[in-house]
């Protein structure tokens, strides 16, 4: 293996679109709108996040960052070997709260790595020492501009509208989304993100431990490009009870589901980096497309083990909603790519600002898992045994 093969980061890999930021100043507007109208929309009385309103459950973890690694993947953080404390947010990506059986298909795993050195790319919190990634149970995402954001997230927004209605309000929901609300000429039609939302539409119904993660755009690695997953660790997915879920069996059944299993045995999962060989077949822009993994494979760069532990106190779920999870609070080596990636950080901090205001939250970084959650009865360290 050898770096030749790989990409190397430069600032032209990424493509500014025209009037991006008129676009993503009406984006924010319209998601603090939505997180204002949510304390009153959503039935809780409390303004829920804009996306991922729904969290299953907040974990302690630990991530080790592996020894020996290939120099191309040794970047930036996984360039020193050692161990950090995490959280981890496991969530449902619908924008509303409600039974399990209206939220969707899609699910997050949001996660808080600490103690790591280096400013982080959100100037007004540089010094936290943490650093986040937000992943989703999809290779890609529905939306490549911020153009067209603006009618998905109207759309979005408005689905249990659509979908109330039947098949009539979800054929209306798919032509409005293929013609952009009818602002597309037919040559532009929405087709590649609307394709790839039907994909993300029929992920299967299973335990959160079982799915895989990916940032679905691209990522800085260093001196290259990649993708990140979090993948289960095999031997650890095998031990797992509860694998098929079935949302119309209860209102809730992704956290109890999870909750048994860690109230029963550790879990691993693997972080892995899959690094951009071919810009035309592994675009930065475009985050419709899959990157193939017969281009390149994704490598294990470090393992998230989650101790065996009891996350099924009521407590859990609101030091949980208190939290803010970013894909800028990195670090330089590992800058968020592309325009849907770039519009991502002042949606989330706006929306995140919005949020801990209307629920009188401080908005303050923990600077350890201990701020936030005990430690775990059940030792540090996940096992297989």
């Amino acid at each position: 293996m050898t770096t030749a093969r790989f990409v190397p980061y430069t600032r032209d890999v990424e493509h500014e679109e025209p009037q991006f930021d008129d676009n993503l100043q009406t984006v924010v507007d319209k998601t603090t709108s939505f997180v204002a109208e949510s304390v009153t929309a959503g039935g809780t009385g409390r303004a829920v996040r804009d996306a991922h309103a729904t969290g299953y459950g907040l974990v302690r973890g630990q991530v080790e960052i592996l020894t020996g690694l290939p120099p191309e993947y040794a970047q930036g953080i996984y360039a020193t070997p050692g161990t950090h404390d995490g959280l981890i947010r496991f969530s449902n990506g619908a924008p509303h709260t409600g039974a399990d059986a209206q939220l969707g298909t899609a699910k997050g795993l949001a996660l808080k790595i600490f103690d790591i050195d280096g400013p982080t790319l959100l100037e007004d919190e540089p010094d936290t020492g943490t650093f986040d990634y937000n992943t989703i149970n999809a290779p890609t995402f529905f939306c490549n501009t911020i153009e067209h954001y603006l009618f998905i997230q109207d759309l979005f927004f408005d689905a249990s509208a659509y979908f109330s209605q039947g098949p009539a309000g979800a054929h209306r929901f798919y032509a409005e989304f293929v013609t952009g609300k009818g602002t597309l000429d037919q040559d532009d039609w929405a087709w590649d993100e609307f394709l790839a939302y039907l994909r993300m539409s029929q992920i299967p119904q299973i335990n959160l431990l079982l799915s895989r993660y990916w940032t679905m755009g691209a990522v800085r690695h260093g001196d290259y490009i990649a993708k990140v997953r979090i993948a289960p660790d095999l031997q650890f997915a095998e031990k797992v009870v509860r694998r098929v879920i079935d949302p119309a069996s209860a209102p809730e059944v992704f956290r109890p589901a999870l909750q048994a299993e860690l109230q029963e045995r550790p879990y691993a999962f693997d972080i892995q980096v899959q690094l951009c060989t071919d810009l035309e077949r592994m675009p930065v822009e475009d985050l419709t497309v899959e990157w193939p993994e017969q281009l390149s494979p994704f490598v294990t760069v470090a393992r998230l083990r989650l101790p065996q532990q009891d996350i099924s106190g009521p407590d859990n779920l609101e030091k949980m909603d208190a939290l803010s999870f970013t894909p800028w609070r990195v670090t330089a080596e590992h800058a968020p790519l592309g325009n849907i990636m770039r519009a991502r950080k002042e949606v989330y901090r706006q929306s995140s600002i919005t949020r801990h205001q209307l629920n009188q939250q401080p908005r303050t970084e923990p600077r350890s898992a201990n701020d936030v959650l005990a430690p775990t009865h059940h030792g540090d360290n996940a096992s297989g045994e």
